[in-house]
């Protein structure tokens, strides 16, 4: 596994981790992760693509991984405007991908968290693209979401930009949790394999508290990006795979997901394909039937890409 950064107009220096396949590149695969936790927990997924031929990167959001500043608060994209701000890295990142593999496709996809910033992506930047996956996602917020989007701004007023909400924590997070209780960690709704569980808790660069204002970020993107503005600006054609647990608290064991769904197909999206996996939790990835999640994604992605050429490495 390989590194580089990419420099934001902020200045923001977003770390990105990089994985090769040894021989030619077929295509590249973007990646986007989750909140409270780093690119480099795709190496997995990262390396099953590599022996396909494609190669991967992911990077480490504003705020998380190796892309925190020494001595700044994990989990604070910015005081303001840091979600557009990690919208556009992905962007940048997109941009240093092409120079690295001219004239090959790149899908981007995004995990919970980094599957929103993908469906905002897709309404920004499209055209950049080539097909879309999201792991983990969820649809139309409704009046859950306002309400969450009210007590983001309280506790703003409270505790401030970098603070933390543990009324916020309570609302997802640990909500998510109880509902496999009894609970053996306080992150059991992450995945049925108690191993991949433990290494989640055992990460340093994993589980901490967001800050009010990412969480602000991303309530008021929840709203934005199921807006039909936005879903009016997304390209109707390109590929798109929407995949889930059925026991994923995040899609609302699949409900929230299948209200996305909806609104792809009422909007006229051509390409939506979608797997739900049954018991599965929200780190599909990480699941107990992780070769098959990974085998359909890779079968998935071939047949929505088309791919036939390929360059050579280095």
């Amino acid at each position: 596994m390989g590194s580089f950064k990419v420099t934001a107009k902020d200045g923001v220096h977003v770390h990105v981790h990089e994985w090769l396949p040894e021989g030619d590149v077929k295509g590249v695969v973007q990646i986007a992760h989750g909140m409270a936790e780093h690119g480099a927990r795709y190496e997995r997924f990262a390396k099953f693509l590599n022996t396909a031929g494609y190669a991967v990167y992911a990077d480490d959001h504003r705020g998380h991984g190796l892309t925190i500043p020494e001595g700044a608060v994990p989990g604070h994209m910015a005081d303001t405007d840091g979600w557009t701000k990690a919208v556009e890295d992905l962007n940048g990142i997109n941009q240093e991908i092409s120079k690295r593999h001219p004239n090959k496709k790149i899908m981007l996809m995004g995990h919970s968290m980094g599957s929103f910033m993908t469906q905002d992506y897709m309404a920004r930047y499209g055209d950049t693209i080539a097909a879309a996956a999201l792991s983990a996602t969820n649809g139309p917020a409704g009046t859950l979401g306002k309400i969450a989007q009210l007590v983001s701004r309280i506790e703003k007023l409270r505790n401030g930009n970098e603070g933390h909400s543990s009324l916020l924590a309570n609302m997802t997070f640990k909500t998510f949790n109880k509902a496999f209780s009894p609970n053996r960690t306080e992150f059991d709704w992450l995945s049925r394999d108690e191993a991949e569980v433990d290494r989640y808790v055992a990460d340093p660069l994993c589980g901490f508290e967001c800050s009010v204002a990412t969480w602000i970020g991303l309530l008021d993107a929840l709203t934005r990006i199921a807006s039909n503005e936005a879903l009016g600006k997304m390209n109707k054609d390109m590929p798109i795979y929407v995949f889930s647990g059925t026991d994923d608290p995040v899609g609302e064991k699949t409900k929230g997901v299948k209200r996305l769904l909806k609104a792809y197909d009422s909007h006229g999206f051509s390409k939506v394909s979608h797997k739900f996996y049954p018991e599965g939790r929200h780190e599909i990835l990480n699941e107990t039937n992780l070769d098959k999640v990974m085998q359909d994604f890779l079968t998935w992605m071939e047949n929505a890409l088309n791919i036939k050429g390929a360059d050579k490495v280095g």
